[in-house]
C-alpha cells in the first residue's frame, strides 16, 4: 500500500488529504465565539494588530481588496471604509460557518454595497489573474495545508504593484517572554472548554501556534513562491509578525 503524505495538525500529524477537514471541524465549532476567545488569548490586543496590518496593505478609495481567511469581519469592516463606495472588498473563507457569521455581523453594522462574500481555498483562489490591488490575510495563514501554493495563488490575483499581508502568531524573539507567553497560552484550552464549550479545538489553536513556521522560515517560503520585496514587521516582540509581499 502507497503511504500517504501527512502534515501536521496542531502537534498531531494527519494526511495531508485531511487536513482542511479538520482544521474545518474546528473553526465551525468556535465560529460565534471566535472574536471573544480572540478578546482573551491576545488580552484584546488583535483588534490593534488588524489595524496595523490594514494600514500596511495600503488601501485607499477605489481598490479593490481582498480579505482572505476573512472569517468574522474585523478587517473587512476597517478595509470597506478605506476603499468607500468606489471600491470593493471580497471576504473569503473556506469555512462557511465563520463566513456566514463575518457576514451577519457585517451587515448588522450597516456594511453592505462594497463587499462581496465567496467561499474559497487559499491555495487555489477562485479568482482571475491581477484582479487585487491588496490581499491582507489575519490569523489564517497557519492553518492552510500547503502555505507555499497560497503564497502562490496570491501573488497571481495580485494587479502588478499590489501587496499581500499577512498577520499571524509568530515567534518572541526574547527568552522571558516566550517562557511566560508559553505559559499564558497552557490556559487558553481550559477557557475555550469554560466560554465556547469546547476544549479540543482551543488545543489545536495552542498547538497550530507552535509548530507555525518563525519569521525568517515564513519570509523565505513566501519569497521562494514568487512574492518580491518580501519583509516583516515584529509585534509585541514577535508574538505576532506582519509579513509583506509584492506581486511578482
Amino acid at each position: 500500500m502507497e503511504e500517504q503524505e501527512t502534515t501536521h495538525f496542531g502537534r498531531k500529524t494527519v494526511p495531508i488529504a485531511e487536513k482542511a477537514k479538520h482544521v474545518a471541524g474546528v473553526f465551525h465549532s468556535v465560529a460565534s465565539r471566535y472574536d471573544l476567545m480572540n478578546d482573551l488569548m491576545s488580552l484584546g490586543t488583535h483588534r490593534l494588530m488588524k489595524r496595523v496590518a490594514v494600514e500596511k496593505s495600503r488601501a485607499r478609495a477605489g481598490q479593490t481588496v481582498l480579505d482572505l481567511a476573512g472569517g468574522t469581519g474585523d478587517l473587512t469592516a476597517l478595509l470597506a471604509k478605506r476603499v468607500g463606495s468606489s471600491g470593493k472588498i471580497v471576504l473569503c473563507d473556506i469555512n462557511k460557518s465563520m463566513l456566514l457569521e463575518g457576514r451577519d455581523r457585517l451587515i448588522d453594522q450597516g456594511l453592505l454595497g462594497n463587499i462581496e462574500y465567496v467561499q474559497g481555498d487559499a491555495e487555489n483562489l477562485p479568482f482571475q489573474d491581477n484582479q487585487f490591488d491588496a490581499i491582507t490575510m489575519a490569523f489564517g495563514i497557519r492553518n492552510v495545508t500547503d502555505k507555499s501554493a497560497a503564497f502562490r495563488s496570491m501573488g497571481r490575483a495580485l494587479k502588478p504593484g499590489g501587496r499581500a499581508v499577512i498577520l499571524e502568531f509568530s515567534k518572541p524573539q526574547h527568552t522571558g517572554l516566550d517562557v511566560a507567553y508559553k505559559a499564558f497560552s497552557r490556559i487558553w484550552p481550559e477557557a475555550g472548554r469554560i466560554i465556547a464549550g469546547d476544549r479540543e479545538s482551543y488545543q489545536y489553536l495552542v498547538e497550530s501556534i507552535e509548530v507555525h513556521p518563525g519569521q525568517e522560515e515564513l519570509k523565505q517560503m513566501m519569497s521562494e513562491a514568487g512574492l518580491r520585496n518580501v519583509r516583516y514587521h515584529n509585534l509585541v516582540d514577535g508574538i505576532v509578525a506582519i509579513h509583506i509581499g509584492e506581486a511578482p
